[in-house]
């Protein structure tokens, strides 16, 4: 323990780890301006409301008396999927407000991702919808919850779609609204008896269940800290202040808004607007009705942004900031986004475990974003290492391992699955594949587990990936190797058509002049409607793999 302290105290000399927590975030910004809008909702009924600080700090400290009196203690878990808005950041200051942990989810999870995150956490309460988006959340909990020792009450949020069925049809269920928020438990709980239980920045604040492509999710634990890091890391390079106004269509109880819309704009004291249902149309609209400066998203997110800004053009004037990450970004987006949404895109790097590692910076060429995924800053370290663990250097490709300010302290309940991925020196093992962009930062090549071993040769997936992405006739793709007996792997390119479908001696054609070896072809063409994604937009490889014939 006294390495643990020894570490935290030098974090918190160099600025990078603080005493405060979110909690302290809000307060500052109530008595700074209890009036400004901490969050814009736009329902998908098409309402909007506002939410101020200083009514959130309210909702927080009855919220938070609400699950004293339904018996959460601290250090415990709580489960929370909720869409997008206002009463996410009030669940998950309500948790941080009596020292539990928050466990969130994205609305999308289903069943077994809900059930192992119940199971795992031995969480007592969890926080669902109704019927979200034609889904009973409620019923699917009162479903697996006779399996589910620990759990003792669901507090279910009525969406509208079901007009209130799916709470009132879930056995000793409680009314998010009525029961909870409706309620004045802060007279049984006042704010001295909260006080007592609040946390420190050290403290266990969130466990992020990964949305890996494969396997069984890792309940990534956090600190108030490592992810105070996280933010800072978006933050500082980008000079993000109280006016800016921030969006992120990502879920907030997944990592990326959940960091970079949730816990920024609290430590900012800036306005965040939010989405309870993705629309790029409708975001684009926000955008010009409420100022929105800072853009986070996914690669097929700014897609959509680029093609609905053609077909009917907005001002866009105050938008300063779209950054891109959560999946590789396709160099071609980085054009098409400066030329019709008129701002740089800037590539960001990350991962659950770490937060936001790399970004590139306004200051880099306008299209670095297409050779590189960021740099660090200082809290965070870099290292590209060959399969002997040697130090590579040049163009050279190799394993990427990151240390810092906002890496995790563990995987909840598998320490062993961490301490696999981490060295003795504090090193993790992303699993990516990365080489230096001789400008101080790193490409990713992609994932150790994503290469094509096509005829001897590896062929990085990402890389056929990148350059079909810019041939006219794709509007998505994905690259995928499967078994062939003269090739051993063969690349199959699964594309998204944008209108007419190319053919495979076109995209051949297309590879051939994009200066990859000449080993970096595809072999077999498939047509998908869609690709399945991760909630966080990476795609489902094994999804696909599992979706098509046999050659």
């Amino acid at each position: 323990m006294q390495g643990d302290d020894t570490r935290a105290a030098e974090l918190r000399g160099r600025g990078w780890w603080r005493d405060e927590t979110p909690l302290d975030d809000l307060r500052a910004a109530v008595a700074r301006h209890p009036d400004k809008p901490a969050v814009v909702t736009k329902y998908a009924s098409g309402a909007e409301d506002v939410v101020t600080f200083e009514e959130l700090a309210r909702v927080v400290d009855r919220f938070a008396a609400a699950l004293l009196e339904l018996g959460v203690r601290r250090g415990e878990p709580v489960v929370v999927q909720l869409p997008n808005g206002w009463r996410v950041p009030a669940a998950v200051l309500a948790c941080a407000r009596v020292g539990a942990v928050v466990a969130p989810l994205p609305v999308s999870a289903r069943r077994n991702d809900v059930e192992h995150a119940l199971v795992r956490t031995g969480a007592r309460v969890c926080v669902v919808p109704d019927v979200w988006r034609g889904f009973d959340h409620a019923a699917m909990v009162a479903e697996i919850a006779p399996e589910l020792t620990e759990l003792r009450h669901t507090i279910v949020w009525r969406s509208g779609e079901s007009g209130g069925a799916g709470a009132a049809a879930t056995p000793g269920a409680l009314d998010l609204d009525a029961d909870v928020l409706g309620s004045p438990w802060e007279r049984s709980h006042p704010a001295a008896e909260l006080d007592a239980l609040e946390p420190a920045a050290d403290d266990h604040f969130q466990i992020a269940f990964t949305s890996g492509t494969t396997g069984e999710p890792k309940g990534v634990l956090h600190t108030y800290n490592t992810l105070h890091a996280a933010v800072r890391t978006v933050a500082v390079p980008l000079g993000l202040g109280p006016d800016d106004v921030l969006t992120t269509p990502h879920d907030l109880t997944a990592q990326a808004g959940f960091c970079y819309s949730m816990l920024m704009g609290l430590e900012l004291g800036a306005t965040t607007v939010q989405q309870e249902q993705w629309s790029a149309t409708d975001l684009l609209d926000l955008v010009d009705r409420h100022g929105v400066t800072f853009f986070y998203g996914a690669p097929v997110l700014v897609v959509e942004m680029t093609e609905e800004q053609e077909a009917r053009a907005r001002a866009l004037a105050s938008l300063r900031y779209v950054v891109c990450g959560s999946a590789p970004v396709p160099p071609h987006l980085v054009e098409r986004t400066h030329r019709i949404l008129g701002v740089p895109l800037l590539s960001l790097w990350g991962m659950t475990e770490n937060g936001a590692v790399t970004l590139t910076r306004p200051d880099d060429p306008p299209d670095w974003a297409a050779h590189s995924d960021g740099r660090a800053e200082p809290w965070m370290e870099l290292r590209i290492v060959d399969r002997d663990g040697r130090d590579v250097s040049g163009q050279e490709q190799g394993r990427l391992l990151v240390r810092g300010a906002s890496q995790c302290v563990g995987y909840f309940g598998r320490p062993d699955l961490y301490d696999a991925a981490t060295s003795p020196e504090g090193w993790f093992d992303t699993g990516d594949l990365a080489r230096w962009d001789g400008r101080g930062g790193i490409r990713i090549c992609g994932r150790l587990k994503d290469v094509i071993v096509r005829d001897g040769y590896n062929v990085p997936a990402v890389e056929l990936e990148n350059a079909l992405y810019s041939h006219p006739l794709v509007r998505d793709v994905t690259v995928v190797g499967v078994p062939d007996d003269r090739l051993g792997e063969a690349a199959c390119a699964v594309v998204v058509a944008r209108g007419e479908r190319p053919t495979l001696e076109q995209l051949l054609e297309h590879l051939a002049g994009s200066g990859l070896a000449e080993d970096h072809v595809v072999d077999r063409l498939e047509f998908f409607d869609e690709l399945p994604r991760t909630r966080s937009g990476k795609v489902k490889k094994h999804v696909v793999l599992e979706r098509l014939t046999p050659a």
